[in-house]
């Protein structure tokens, strides 16, 4: 017994050697290079050798601040106004250029400010870009899973019939899935493009010309909503079909159950759907996330990061650096802040989902 146990055990490993020895030398070994090269000034093109640079790479993507701001005054005390009658306050370069007093400010830029009463708060980074993206990309993230979670279990439900003609439906929902993603991007920028697009003539049809046209990708406000509404649109198709497969597993005789006892359909969906369903919600919900981090594709076909960097993303700011600015070090340490981001939601989502005894 123990011979033949021993004989299988080998066999599984010498199956599995293959997978293991790929995934060590495309995914583990990357990913300790990037942590190696984070460290360094590390280009992808250069003369000069790498040189240690300790956390210089890190402190530069995360360094922020704030400001706090009083008006300018005159010799009254007076709040001065410009000519539109705004309250005026000290330029930023006074406190972020050569200021001994504010040391830690140095060579930061603005990146948003808030207004309480006549003081104002300036948020400073030194890489205002990334730090756009790092928002960008957790809007992304907090608007496409639950809208494309809840869609897509509201179409599986649908489609969980015995209908004529059902499959139909369920190919055609499923179909975009399918379809590569960049091909998906550049038929959305004819839907949305400012002049004769598509979902501009819809609208100007169903409000009989009052309607103006509006520039989805051109316009900082619209750009990232524009790309969030295709992305929903792109990828229910997959995660109905998770949903689907895990309504099909819960027990006919519970709904027969709850059909005796009188039940309403919401007291249904609630009491035997929704517990049967909890597993599956758990996985669609980890990986609807998991996508929603890592979007790029779309971002690089539709706005490349624009307009005026309101649709930068983590991915994207990855590989914008890494590659087209040559940048490997700021590139690399980039993707292992996304992968300490990744783990952090996930460990937050086990622990949110875990079940309770």
């Amino acid at each position: 017994m123990a011979s033949k146990f021993t004989t299988s055990n080998r066999a599984g490993w010498f199956m599995a050697g293959p997978v293991a020895a790929l995934l060590a030398v495309f995914t583990v070994l990357p990913f300790f290079m990037a942590v190696g090269f984070s460290f360094t000034d590390q280009r992808l093109i250069s003369p000069n050798a790498p040189r240690f640079v300790g956390l210089a790479n890190y402190q530069q993507l995360l360094g922020v601040g704030v400001l706090t701001l009083q008006p300018n005054r005159d010799a009254n005390g007076s709040v001065q106004l410009n000519d539109k009658g705004e309250r005026t306050y000290p330029a930023l370069r006074t406190f972020t250029r050569g200021n001994p007093e504010y040391q830690y400010l140095s060579g930061m830029r603005e990146w948003f400010t808030l207004d309480f009463g006549q003081t104002r708060f300036v948020a400073l980074a030194r890489d205002v870009v990334f730090m756009k993206a790092m928002g960008n990309t957790l809007i992304f993230v907090l608007l496409a899973a639950p809208l494309q979670s809840m869609l897509a279990l509201v179409l599986a439900l649908l489609i969980n019939q015995r209908l004529p003609g059902i499959t139909v439906f369920r190919a055609i929902y499923f179909m975009p899935v399918v379809v590569s993603i960049v091909v998906v991007s550049m038929l959305w920028q004819f839907i949305y493009a400012a002049d004769n697009g598509l979902l501009n003539n819809m609208l100007k049809w169903l409000s009989f010309g009052g309607f103006q046209s509006v520039n989805w990708l051109g316009n900082p406000s619209t750009a990232l909503g524009s790309i969030i509404g295709m992305s929903i649109w792109q990828g229910v198709g997959f995660h109905m079909v998770i949903w689907l497969s895990g309504l099909q597993t819960i027990n006919p005789v519970l709904y027969e159950a709850a059909a005796i006892e009188g039940a309403n359909r919401r007291q249904v969906f609630r009491f035997v759907t929704w517990p049967g369903l909890r597993n599956t919600a758990v996985l669609i919900l980890i990986v609807i996330t998991m996508q929603a981090f890592a979007v790029f594709s779309q971002i690089n076909v539709m706005t490349a990061g624009g307009p005026l960097d309101s649709t930068q993303t983590i991915m994207f700011q990855a590989v914008e650096r890494g590659f087209a600015r040559q940048d490997i070090a700021s590139g690399a340490a980039i993707s292992v802040i996304f992968f300490a981001m990744v783990v952090c939601v996930s460990l937050t989502q086990r622990y949110l989902t875990r079940q309770k005894v």
